[in-house]
């Protein structure tokens, strides 16, 4: 009885190894998609950046630092940098004026024409 005791706890170890390295492997390959996403995320016109930090953010915890990871993060970091210069536009599409440019564009003010004033019906009660 004390030998077939002996000869579990190896069988049981080397099984549990197996079940470890099967998380592992389906860890990294679920990161590795996660790390795709992120990319094709990021190449949106678009991207919504905490989504594709957060997946560049699995793949370094399940251990890849491959170029991929590399590439990813220098996207983020070059839509970050360029992300305010793109939100200086109005709903319509037209830019903002700043200050600089209204004051090259006003018109003398004897070049304005008033404009006519509306004219009041009289309501019959």
């Amino acid at each position: 009885m004390a030998i077939e005791a002996a000869l579990i706890k190896p069988v049981v170890d080397a099984l549990m190894g197996l079940f470890r390295q099967g998380d592992n492997v389906r860890l990294k390959h679920n990161a590795e998609a996660a790390l795709r996403e992120a990319i094709r995320e990021l190449l949106l016109a678009n991207p919504n950046e905490s989504k594709a930090e957060a997946r560049i953010a699995i793949a370094r915890a399940a251990g890849i630092f491959s170029e991929d990871v590399v590439l990813a993060e220098d996207m983020l970091k070059k839509h970050r940098a360029t992300a305010p210069r793109t939100r200086g536009k109005t709903a319509t599409g037209r830019k903002r004026k700043t200050a600089d440019s209204k004051s090259s564009e006003e018109k003398p003010a004897a070049a304005k024409a008033p404009k006519p004033a509306a004219k009041k019906v009289a309501r019959k009660s």
